[in-house]
């Protein structure tokens, strides 16, 4: 029995991750009620099991009294003559523990037993899973679609089951059943019947772990990712800098002949990826955003996290991007509010100077361009936007690196 029960003890622990110590303490726990369930009682009653062989017994302390005639509770107290079978020195008053058969335990006691053991590998499976997908909160894992319950997706993440909300899905991408996909994790709760997972197929971390993964040189800290900026989908911005000056920050990122960035394009659904260098200076981080638009002028205002932008007229459109994109997300990126002119627009202005034109109040704030004119945005979104095809031949995004 005690070799049988060593063997379940240790496949419960490599197969459901719970620990040994908890398995005994359930194991002491299920005796004593099956004692009190056995004896109606079990204040006196103890357990010892002995962790290497599995060899477990029960014992009732009880009281030692002078004569059988002065034994009031059989469970509480114990004849000075019986007490000698167990001890020879015990005296009245001393206490002896007297060995429990728990053969002799009723079927009804027992299969209470068996539910408290039962009822605690439960609640110990459940922590273990929690504690483990706990670890990767804020990280990505690989899942395979479940099944579709209503709009949301259930993905199923090896032990435990995670829920892909609508509004976390990509609106261009198309899940089947069987597939395997990378998702991100946003949240791990611990409900009633379980760990309960949100995961996120469009937020922008996914984007940045998927690069943590592939690039050597982000993960040994040799290149970092200062900003991110994500339209899921469509397309990414990332700003990455580099610690060592004799390593390409944007060519670490990129890898021989697209290498690293085309497997997480692939892993995104031809999602395109802009990889910009990072700069302290402003004016600088800005045009490197705003690629691959070629910039004239940039002028930037630190304190009111605002800048004007100046690009050849025939630019224009490709700064302001498709429905404004490549603006806004330049906007994100940044963290600055964005004014983009072109140089006709610029010179045209009454009295056009500099330093007019650093003082005019027109801000781009992730606002729409509309033929090269400002529309007002509003909550991150351009409705009526720039519908101008940008130049193929003008665009260098990372992924077609």
């Amino acid at each position: 029995m005690s070799k049988e029960l060593m063997d379940a003890l240790d496949l419960l622990e490599k197969e459901k991750n719970i620990s040994r110590d908890s398995l005994f303490d359930a194991i002491e726990n299920s005796l004593i009620t099956a004692c009190k369930n056995n004896f109606g009682r079990a204040e006196n009653i103890r357990v010892e099991v002995d962790r290497d062989t599995c060899d477990f017994r029960c014992f009732a302390d009880k009281e030692v009294v002078e004569l059988e005639d002065d034994v009031m509770d059989p469970l509480l107290e114990i004849c000075l003559d019986d007490a000698h079978k167990i001890d020879p020195k015990a005296q009245i008053g001393d206490v002896v523990a007297v060995s429990l058969n728990s053969k002799e335990f009723g079927r009804i006691a027992t299969q209470n037993a068996k539910n408290v053991i039962l009822q605690k590998i439960r609640e110990e499976e459940k922590d273990a899973i929690y504690s483990e997908y706990y670890e990767h909160e804020h990280d990505i894992v690989t899942g395979v679609v479940q099944r579709f319950i209503g709009k949301n997706i259930s993905i199923n993440l090896g032990k435990a089951d995670a829920m892909l909300n609508e509004n976390e899905q990509v609106k261009t991408e198309h899940y089947r059943p069987t597939e395997r996909i990378k998702v991100y994790i946003l949240e791990v709760r611990n409900g009633n019947k379980g760990p309960r997972i949100l995961v996120s197929r469009t937020h922008p971390d996914l984007v940045k772990r998927l690069f943590e993964q592939e690039v050597a040189e982000i993960q040994d800290g040799t290149v970092e990712i200062k900003s991110i900026a994500r339209e899921a989908g469509n397309r990414t911005k990332i700003a990455v800098y580099s610690n060592n000056p004799n390593v390409d920050a944007v060519g670490a990122c990129v890898g021989v002949n697209g290498s690293r960035v085309n497997l997480i394009v692939d892993e995104l659904n031809g999602e395109k990826i802009d990889i910009v260098n990072w700069d302290e200076n402003p004016g600088n981080l800005i045009q490197n955003a705003l690629s691959p638009a070629k910039i004239v002028a940039v002028f930037a205002d630190p304190d009111e996290k605002s800048a004007k932008v100046v690009v050849p007229d025939y630019q224009l459109s490709l700064a302001i991007g498709k429905e404004g994109q490549n603006a806004r997300l330049a906007a994100r990126l940044t963290g600055y509010k964005i004014d983009i002119k072109s140089e006709t627009q610029a010179k045209d202005a009454p009295g056009f100077r500099i330093e007019d034109y650093m003082d005019d109040e027109e801000e781009y704030d992730d606002d729409e361009y509309e033929n090269g004119e400002e529309v007002e945005y509003e909550e991150g979104e351009y409705e009526e936007a720039e519908e101008a095809e940008e130049p193929a031949d003008d665009e260098e995004s990372a992924d077609e690196e």
